[in-house]
């Protein structure tokens, strides 16, 4: 299928299918057969990845993380225990950004209280 194909069945931009591309995380390939374009043909893989990087971009996964962890599932070069392993850390971040947000919204929170009581 071509990118615009590529792009309807999956949601995703032909601008931001094509930043994937560069960026390593999917691969199209060109038609040998005809050389009257340089038109990219994806794959269902590619559509398998696309959503893939979307479930991990809606958990917080950077660019640079899914690229790794495409590389851990894609390529089955990594064991199930590297695998484990990057998940935990994204588990531990998240954890850190929970604890970060509770703090801030406790002072937002204590602003909030200084407003009503007029302390400011």
């Amino acid at each position: 299928m071509l990118i615009n194909e590529l792009s309807k069945r999956t949601g995703v931009s032909a601008h931001t299918i094509r930043f994937y591309e560069k960026s390593g995380l999917i691969k199209g390939s060109r038609d040998e057969a005809v050389s009257s374009n340089n038109y990219f043909h994806y794959d269902d893989e590619s559509v398998e990845r696309l959503e893939f990087i979307n479930e991990a971009k809606s958990v917080g996964f950077t660019i640079r993380e899914i690229a790794q962890m495409i590389d851990a599932w894609y390529t089955n070069r990594y064991a199930k225990e590297d695998k484990l392993v990057i998940l935990e850390e994204k588990l531990k971040t998240l954890d850190a950004k929970i604890k970060e947000i509770k703090m801030m919204k406790k002072t937002i929170a204590e602003f909030k209280d200084d407003v009503l009581n007029d302390k400011c």
